[in-house]
């Protein structure tokens, strides 16, 4: 709302207007006051939860420490959500197709998660909302996030032409002429980035190349699909690592460092002809949102970090990895996502890897065996005796390590 304020005094002569035009200068106000509004409406969240007694339910699993969280404050996950949503209504250009999608992102799983944590606390039911509805909200939001990048006129890229039709205007001095010949024109597609190849834009309708004339359409399907997978699997990621004192929380602010730093050379010609990678028009607005995210996650960190005064909860969780897939696949830097999200992607595996071990081995010898001393993997190493900061810690380091290699595949190819 801001950037229409001021873009109106801009053409009134208004000293220091000018400076909304800029995203690194949205971006950089859109951090601090999400710094502030977590840190401003934190606290009071957080009392107002302890006042009506609104605490996480602990199952005893034998892990040092646990039994002390018993009645922490939970569904902090409405703290993050406030402090995405203010700024970027601030600071943003909510015309912006990329933007409002983000925001329904953030609103749509942010009640999915409000649902379970209020089953949870208020209905004490401890399984919380039931897991096929969880599931259905996540696959409805792949569908809409799919169908809207489809639909949208605006959701377009550009490629670099073949070298041969360019080679020729190497030597023109003007930068604007050599960028209007490089490039193809805004098209839509169902192109993404592959990390570590040279010629790196894959094309999901070369899944269904046997299809001939309407594997456009059925492209965009495979598309859908893909998104769908990906927020799902993210989402839960997130959730299943949300079990340590600041772990998720933290790992997320280092992923959206990364993801900020995407959407910005994805959105800017220059470095996408820098880095020979897809320009994708109007992207570079995202980063406005990838700061209020920073900003959000990093003040909630404050109060989430050991001990932890509050929990996020599903509300929480749910919406920071659901934000970082849809994120991901708006850039289309979704393959990317193994290697950026790692810590969730172990997470998730080392739980699917101890059911099925289980159950297989349950089969064949009578009796269930573990593959780990109990998933998922963060609880392996407490079980281990690690205590539970030097273990958060360690993942924020192997998270800042994918991190640096999500952004450095941009020139390792």
């Amino acid at each position: 709302m801001l950037y229409y304020l001021f873009n109106y005094l801009d053409t009134l002569d208004f000293p220091g207007a000018g400076m909304f035009q800029y995203i690194t200068f949205r971006s950089s106000m859109a951090i601090i006051t999400s710094l502030i509004v977590s840190l401003l409406i934190g606290k009071r969240i957080i009392n107002y939860l302890q006042k009506k007694q609104i605490g996480e339910t602990i199952r005893n699993l034998d892990l040092e420490g646990q039994m002390q969280k018993k009645g922490t404050p939970t569904m902090g996950g409405l703290i993050i959500i406030g402090s995405i949503l203010v700024p970027v209504l601030l600071f943003a250009k909510l015309d912006n197709f990329y933007v409002l999608l983000m925001i329904f992102t953030t609103l749509w799983l942010g009640v999915i998660g409000f649902l379970d944590d209020y089953i949870k606390v208020f209905k004490k039911n401890k399984e919380g909302l039931r897991g096929r509805t969880k599931l259905l909200g996540q696959i409805i939001l792949g569908l809409i996030v799919g169908i809207s990048l489809y639909m949208n006129d605006g959701a377009v890229i550009r490629v670099k032409k073949p070298v041969s039709t360019y080679a020729h205007i190497e030597n023109i001095e003007q930068q604007e002429v050599r960028m209007k010949n490089i490039w193809t024109e805004d098209a839509k597609s169902t192109q993404t980035t592959i990390p570590f190849l040279k010629n790196n834009e894959f094309d999901y309708t070369n899944l269904v190349s046997f299809l001939g004339e309407s594997k456009q359409s059925w492209g965009w399907i495979v598309f859908v699909l893909i998104a769908i997978f990906i927020i799902t699997a993210v989402s839960n990621g997130a959730n299943l690592t949300d079990g340590l004192d600041g772990l998720a929380t933290g790992t997320s602010a280092i992923m959206g460092v990364s993801l900020g730093i995407l959407a910005y050379v994805s959105g800017s010609l220059i470095w996408a002809d820098y880095l020979n990678i897809m320009y994708i028009p109007h992207t570079g607005e995202l980063v406005v949102f990838a700061a209020a995210f920073i900003g959000a996650t990093v003040g909630f960190l404050w109060y989430n970090s050991y001990p932890a005064q509050v929990f996020m909860g599903d509300t929480g969780s749910l919406t920071l990895g659901g934000i970082i897939a849809v994120y991901a696949i708006i850039i289309h830097k979704e393959l990317l996502i193994p290697i950026l999200c790692g810590i969730f992607l172990v997470e998730n595996l080392s739980v699917v890897l101890q059911v099925a071990w289980f159950k297989h081995t349950r089969r064949k010898y009578g009796e269930g065996r573990r593959i780990f001393l109990m998933a998922p993997l963060h609880h392996h190493y407490q079980k281990k005796g690690y205590p539970e900061a030097k273990i958060v810690t360690r993942f924020w380091i192997v998270a800042i390590m994918l991190a640096v290699l999500s952004i450095v595949t941009l020139k390792i190819r």
